[in-house]
């Protein structure tokens, strides 16, 4: 019975010629699985998404009595809880933003890209403040 070609820590050894001895037979499987989000950890991002967004919307939208300032901003801040969760989970698992250079690719990233991600995220707040600021 012929034995199996060893495998090293980075892949099957290799002849004097550097080819693989490989018999037809024989396929090379991935065993780790693969990374990406799973439904455990959607679901709470996105209901909490959810709640966030109605809880800001509505008092916004109807003008709900006194307490709708405090409830809109308590639903910006569920809001921003669960993007920054997704943004964490969806790292973990390897994701990046888009025009960002993979985790641990050892690429810089872009100033243009960070400033313009960030010129959003303070254009979001501004206008989301002045309209909470507004239903007093």
């Amino acid at each position: 019975m012929r034995e199996a070609p060893r495998l090293s820590p980075d892949g099957p050894e290799l002849d004097e010629d550097g080819a693989q001895d490989v018999t037809p037979d024989e396929v090379e499987v991935e065993l780790r699985p693969q990374r990406r989000l799973r439904i455990w950890q959607l679901a709470p991002i996105v209901g909490l998404g959810a709640l966030g967004s109605l809880m800001f919307a509505f008092p916004l939208a109807f003008g709900s009595g006194d307490g709708g300032a405090v409830l809109a901003m308590l639903g910006l801040l569920l809001c921003g809880c669960a993007a920054g969760w997704g943004m964490m989970a969806a790292r973990r698992v390897g994701y990046s933003w888009p025009g960002l250079p993979p985790r641990g690719s050892g690429e810089r990233p872009d100033w243009r890209v960070i400033a313009l991600y960030a010129t959003l995220v303070t254009l979001m707040v501004a206008l989301a403040v002045w309209r909470v600021a507004r239903l007093r």
